[in-house]
């Protein structure tokens, strides 16, 4: 394709006047830090200048730009956990800070308490204030997850990533992939429903 055909496709001085505010509100969303998804947007942004010539037009312009903003959160997940493995071997410690959720044998064999196994939450209310309180309590609860946790929840159950690529993405093992996902769930339960769930 050349120069000329590729300058018509897409138009680098209009990105911000047209994408600046939407690719703002996905990174937002996504990382729920105001100055990240500004700095993510940034970074966006200058990345596709630099690509601009290798735009083939396949996809839309806009479509493009959300593909590379969508890397720069998975990049931003991947530094967050891009330091020395946690150690897995508090096992007691994490056993007693969680086994008023389980029966004798619940660590072992997923059973919980009656009292205490999993229910429906009542659904978000519609109302936009009530929707950002849940999202500053969600990014609440996921700060207070160890990083590596942290990055592995959200790129699961924000960004909906599988399984396998995040395991790829942050270089962990399949088996520690499952511990970590299991302890980060049961710690964002207990967080939410201290700090959110209304009886």
């Amino acid at each position: 394709m050349s120069q000329t055909s590729t300058v018509a496709l897409i138009n680098p001085e209009k990105w911000v006047d047209s994408y600046a505010d939407y690719l703002y509100a996905f990174a937002y969303n996504r990382v729920n830090d105001e100055e990240t998804a500004k700095d993510l947007v940034q970074e966006t942004f200058l990345s596709a200048l630099k690509a601009k010539d290798s735009f083939k037009g396949e996809a839309a312009e806009k479509t493009w730009l959300v593909s590379i903003l969508k890397n720069k959160v998975i990049d931003h997940y991947r530094k967050k956990a891009a330091h020395p493995q946690q150690s897995f071997e508090e096992s007691e410690q994490y056993k007693v800070a969680y086994s008023h959720y389980f029966t004798e044998e619940g660590f072992i064999k997923g059973e919980w308490k009656k009292e205490t196994a999993p229910k429906s939450w009542n659904s978000l209310d519609k109302n936009n204030i009530e929707q950002k309180e849940f999202k500053n309590i969600l990014a609440k609860c996921l700060d207070k997850l160890p990083k590596v946790w942290s990055s592995v929840f959200s790129l699961k159950y924000l960004e909906e990533e599988e399984s396998s690529t995040i395991c790829k993405e942050l270089d962990i093992t399949s088996s520690n992939y499952w511990v970590i996902i299991h302890r980060a769930k049961l710690q964002m339960r207990e967080c939410l429903e201290k700090n959110w769930i209304k009886a």
